[in-house]
């Protein structure tokens, strides 16, 4: 049996799709909520999940208390932008029916939908994702980009069908995102001991913007994909730019 497990904030727009997504595939739907103020409650209740409000404590830990939730031997995380394609739903199904292995995880596609257009290219898709494991096997861990960490080796299969992300709504929506986080990984590299030259902050937003527009085809995506690779080649900038800030201060004198 599966139960799965979102974490959420203000999702009124999202949640809906994501429960609905999970029915039939999920034997348990466990929602933890960080102080949600307009009716990502109601409809999760409304859904048949259960509802539990809970102070935030970040991304790994927020996702750790969810699951210490769950009853069920077998998790599937999403996240509240998230919902289970038909095809995928297809996939969990008949794996349930057979039966899930012991000591395996399962991983699939995640394909963004930004601004209303599906984007195949600019190294957003297929973005492959872990997110059915054994109930106890693995905690998160990591505050920008969290993953998974096993405390025992397991076999890795991999689905048919694609897990849909509704990542963006709108440019601007993107960019206070792509500052938000560009900050917290500038200051989680200086953290684990990374320094930054000058140079670097020049040089590196435009390597992002042409490897990901030229070598991961972007420009196949259209105008929407030359959006994305700029907004990449900016959260570059912003995460360098953090980093060289925090390494200036720390060459400074201290004053007496």
């Amino acid at each position: 049996m599966i139960s799965a497990v979102v974490i959420t904030l203000n999702e009124e727009r999202n949640i809906a799709r994501c429960l609905a997504s999970l029915r039939g595939v999920a034997d348990e739907v466990v929602v933890v909520d960080s102080g949600s103020t307009d009716r990502t409650e109601a409809l999760c209740r409304e859904a048949g999940a259960r509802f539990v409000r809970h102070e935030w404590q970040g991304y790994s830990e927020q996702k750790n208390y969810a699951n210490s939730l769950a009853s069920h031997p077998w998790l599937l995380s999403l996240d509240a932008d998230e919902a289970l394609s038909p095809r995928l739903r297809e996939s969990l199904l008949a794996l349930k029916r057979e039966g899930l292995r012991p000591h395996t995880a399962y991983t699939f596609n995640r394909l963004p939908n930004y601004c209303g257009r599906w984007i195949r290219h600019c190294g957003w898709y297929p973005d492959t994702s872990l997110r059915l494991w054994p109930n106890g096997e693995a905690r998160w861990e990591g505050e920008v980009h969290e993953g998974l960490r096993f405390s025992s080796a397991v076999q890795r299969v991999h689905l048919k069908g694609d897990l849909e992300h509704y990542s963006y709504y709108t440019v601007g929506e993107h960019a206070r995102q792509t500052v938000k986080f560009a900050l917290l990984a500038g200051e989680q590299a200086y953290n684990r001991g990374r320094r930054c030259h000058a140079l670097t902050v020049g040089f590196k937003p435009v390597a992002t913007f042409l490897h990901d527009y030229l070598l991961r085809l972007g420009f196949l995506d259209g105008y929407t994909g030359y959006t994305i690779c700029r907004m990449s080649a900016f959260y570059t900038f912003v995460k360098y730019a953090r980093l060289r800030e925090l390494t200036l201060s720390s060459a400074l004198p201290d004053r007496p």
